[in-house]
This record gives C-alpha cells, structure tokens and sequence, in this order.
C-alpha cells in the first residue's frame, strides 16, 4: 500500500505538471509496465534469479531508464542499469525477507541513480509496477561424510573419527549432532563434532545407531526431542552414517598356576586362581576343564567349585583350566569336547596343570621279628598293609638282608609269611612292600642299589636271626 500510495502521488504529481500552461516544454516520464513472477526462492545457499521478466515500453518514456530493487520498507537494495543485470541479481545473498522488482524513466533533474530509498527521490521520475519476490528463510543440514563403522561391543571402547562437515551450503540459526538408533530414537545430541569424536559406542549395547548433523531455528524443538519424529519447528537433518554394533562374547581372562601335581592319593586342588571379567561379555558363563586333546573333563559353575575339584582323581597328565563365555545359542554346557562347542562363545586363556604318575607302596605294619636259628623253622605273621595310599600298576613283596641284597621277591602277602627265615642263617634281614610301574626291574634286580624305573618301598619290617 505504500508503494502504491506514493506511485499515485507521483503520477498525480506529474499530470498535475503536464496540464500546467507550460505544456509545450515540461518533459511527461512514463515507465511503462512490466511483467513476469511473482517468484518466491528458499534462502538456502543456493543462487536464486528472477527470469523471464519482460518490459512492454511501447509507452515508456523519459530521458534515462534504470531498474530499482527495493525492499518492502522502500528502501533501494540496487540499481540494475538493464533487464539482462536484473537477471543476474542473486536474491538468495539478500537473507530472508520481501523485495520488489520496478522499472524507472527520469529525467536529468532526478537523483534516482543515486537515491537510497524510494521516497527520496526527486526530480521527473516514472515507477513502473512491481514484481513481488519472497525469500522464505530455510534452514540446510548441508552434509556429512565418514564411516560407515562397524564396532564390536566387547567392552573395548569404540570412537566413530574421521567424519566431516560440509557447511558450504548450511543455514540455520542454531546447529547441533544427533545420535539415534535404528527406530528414531535420540540417542544423544552432542554439540560439536568433536564431542561426536568422543562418544564410545560399545557402552550402547548391540544394535545399529546413526550420526546425523542438524541445523534449526529457535521456533524448533529439536535439542529437547527424544524421537525424530517428535521433532518440531525449522529445522534439518543431513545425511547419516550408520554405525554398526555387533555384540560379542568375551571371557575375559584368568591367572594362577601352573599347577603340577603328583598322582599319589593325596588331594590336589588348584587354588589362587583369579579372573578378570572387566571386559568379559555374555549371558551365560561357566567354567571348563579339558584334558590336552580338547576333551572336556568337567564344567564347574564357579570358581568356588572348580577349587573344589580334586586332580589327583583324574590320573597321570595334563589337563587346563578355562573360564567360557557364551549365549543362549551355544550347546557349550553339553559339549563333550571344545572342538564339538557351537554357538556364540567364548574360552579365556588357560591355565595348565600337569598330573604326574607315581608310585606310593603305603605303608606295612607288624613285628618286628626275632628268631633263633636253630633248625626249627621261622614264620613271620601278622602283618598288615596299609594300601589306601598306594599307587603303582604292579606290586611285590621284597627282602632284603642289612647291606641291601635282594634276598627274595614273594608275590603276596601269604607268600611272606611262607618264608622259612631259619634256612638264611644268622643275620638281619627286612621285609618290604613295592609298587612299580612296568619301567621298572624290581623283578630282576639283586640289590635294593640296582632298581631301576618306577617304582616305591614302603616302610621295613626287620627280622633278627640270632
């Protein structure tokens, strides 16, 4: 309406000018029409330009001819000297707002060329009508690059680095980085690119996650939303870039031992072992102890009960010592050997326990014993054998005089006491008990001094021959 107003005033002005009594000599400016738009452009970085306008100046007259861009308060944003500069106006430069488009005649006597706003102008001039042109303000995420990435959730942390912003052709009054999950759930807003660079994915579990940048207005709620679908107001999201999480299993690790112990009757128990578990992952876990080919001795529920199993049970070799990770997909709590385990789990390191087979003959009680020679016959009796730690796949009785000579080999207990100790004569001798292991000559040796092999004598029994 101001326009309009002052555009009458100034046609009134000139007519009332050309019907003066100086008809003949005052010069009439007539800027005639034009004719195009209205255009209405987005604010968003990319160049905007008002084309197709046309000029009908079959009635257009004056000394000089200029194009006016004004803006909706009538202030002069720029001259154009022609149609073809006008076309070249990048309107997105000018910011949001309303600018008008006007064709000019005047006269020498006008300041028009040089006038800041309309309504300063003076001297003969002609506005033609004007051409509206909205510039809507927009706001542009521009875009990002980076990734994808793809992560591991084992407790390790895991930073998305390397991204970056392309803000050529961003536009918003406020920015700020958006992290959702796959369902438009926001994760986080970070405020910066390098708060992004510090966010350690693996504490958001298993799951897909994308990284987004935002640009928006202070009518937009996007810093308080919790969806993205929950957003409001001017705002927008750039292009995102996933980042993958996949869960995994992680037992973590163990340490104690190595343990070695001897096959002999005596308990054995692998203690001091401890566990790591600060990056140990899964939703089961369970303790696993193989023997050296993979097979699968046992699976302790705890650490409590796997010092509670007794290794020397188990015989001579080598078995170790597991802690197991793993989901509910995995038959780990079943499986017979670790070769034969599926599913998603995880073994720690191990520990070692060497088992080594001995021989242990127990012990003997009875006597001791003395005889006279004298040609009645002697008979040992009474004596026991304490075999509940006794250990060696072959056993024998030994008797030996007092220098270590190999007197005798009776295969049993009843073979002992069968033995004649009149007939040896005056002196000492003692009776033994042996386990052995088939390494071992005990059957075949003379002396005590020349066993060879594995092999154990219990405690002595001595007989005096007086």
């Amino acid at each position: 309406m101001f326009k309009k107003l002052m555009i009458g005033m100034l046609v009134i002005g000139l007519i009332t000018t050309s019907c003066s009594d100086d008809d003949d000599n005052t010069p009439v400016v007539n800027a005639g029409t034009i004719s195009g738009g209205p255009f209405e452009f987005d604010v968003d970085g990319e160049p905007d330009f008002a084309t197709g306008i046309t000029l009908d100046a079959s009635n257009a007259f004056g000394e000089n001819s200029i194009w006016v861009i004004t803006d909706d308060m009538g202030n002069i944003l720029g001259t154009p000297p022609t149609l073809e500069a006008v076309g070249m106006v990048d309107f997105d430069g000018a910011g949001a707002g309303t600018c008008f488009i006007w064709y000019a005649r005047y006269e020498n006597d006008s300041n028009l060329a040089m006038a800041t706003t309309v309504a300063g102008i003076t001297g003969t001039f002609d506005l033609s009508n004007s051409i509206e042109v909205v510039r809507n303000q927009v706001v542009n995420a521009g875009s990002i690059s980076g990734g994808p990435f793809e992560f591991d959730v084992d407790g390790e942390p895991d930073f998305a680095t390397g991204i970056t912003l392309d803000a050529s052709n961003a536009f918003g009054e406020n920015s700020i980085w958006v992290i959702t999950d796959d369902m438009g759930n926001i994760l986080g807003t970070p405020p910066t690119l390098d708060a992004v660079g510090m966010v350690d994915f693996d504490g958001a579990g298993a799951g897909t996650c994308f990284i987004w940048y935002a640009r928006y207005e202070n009518d937009s709620n996007l810093a308080m939303a919790t969806t993205v679908a929950g957003i409001t107001g001017t705002f927008d999201l750039s292009n995102s870039i996933e980042v993958v999480r996949n869960q995994v299993v992680n037992a973590g690790s163990i340490s104690g031992g190595p343990f070695e112990f001897d096959v002999d009757g005596e308990p054995d128990f692998a203690t001091g072992i401890t566990l790591d578990a600060t990056n140990a992952f899964g939703e089961n876990s369970i303790w696993v102890i193989t023997d050296d080919m993979g097979n699968i001795l046992g699976t302790p529920p705890t650490l409590d009960a796997v010092g509670m199993v007794n290794f020397d049970g188990a015989g001579a070799g080598t078995c170790f010592i597991w802690y197991a990770r793993y989901e509910n997909d995995s038959n780990l709590a079943m499986a017979t050997t670790v070769a034969g385990i599926t599913g998603t789990f995880d073994l720690s390191n191990s520990i070692e326990v060497v088992r080594n087979q001995v021989v242990n003959a127990g012990s003997i009680s009875g006597g001791p014993f003395s005889f006279t020679v004298d040609g009645t016959a002697d008979f040992v009796s009474g004596i026991t054998l304490d075999a509940t730690n006794a250990f060696g796949t072959n056993s024998t009785w030994v008797i030996t005089d007092d220098m270590g000579n190999i007197l005798g080999v009776p295969d049993t207990l009843a073979d002992v006491e069968g033995v004649n100790f009149d007939g040896a004569g005056v002196g000492t001798c003692f009776i033994w008990y042996a386990r052995y292991e088939n390494n071992s000559n005990i059957k075949m040796a003379t002396t005590v001094a020349g066993i060879t092999g594995m092999f154990d004598l219990s405690n002595s029994i001595e007989v005096a021959r007086n």
